[in-house]
């Protein structure tokens, strides 16, 4: 069983000109995309199995990342059903020479487990190890309930 910090990725896009809109900032479509793929990891994760998105909850667009910032994709399941698990996606704006960060975007994806022939299959029950996947677990949960 696997716990909710084990799940837990981070992963960074520098944000290029082909990655931005008539504003020279990052393409939201690019920005949900990568949450997508690393929510879909941190799914995999636990679940040992491929994942699909099954639900985006709103995804909030707060502030543009500008070409050469690079977006950093946090994302960690804090939650499973049956198939099913539920995963915290934020965005940041991060500065390359500084490394100064500020949140662009959140969301709440779902996912669900599928087997080989793409059904959906039993994923295990996600174990809070310790004192950061409770906070990781209730910052979650609040935000999920405020959204």
């Amino acid at each position: 069983m696997t716990t909710i910090s084990e799940t837990y990725i981070e992963n960074r896009e520098r944000i290029q000109p082909n990655d931005t809109n008539n504003y020279d900032t990052a393409h939201g479509g690019n920005v949900a995309k990568w949450m997508d793929e690393v929510g879909a990891m941190s799914a995999m994760r636990h679940a040992g199995e491929t994942c699909v998105t099954a639900r985006i909850n709103s995804l909030d667009f707060e502030r543009p990342i500008p070409r050469g910032d690079v977006c950093v994709i946090e994302s960690y399941a804090y939650a499973t059903g049956r198939t099913s698990i539920r995963v915290r996606l934020r965005a940041f704006r991060e500065d390359p020479r500084t490394g100064d960060r500020e949140r662009t975007t959140e969301s709440y994806f779902v996912f669900v487990a599928v087997d080989d022939e793409m059904r959906p299959t039993p994923v295990p029950d996600l174990r809070v190890g310790g004192d950061r996947c409770r906070e990781l677990r209730d910052e979650a949960l609040a935000g999920e309930n405020n959204g």
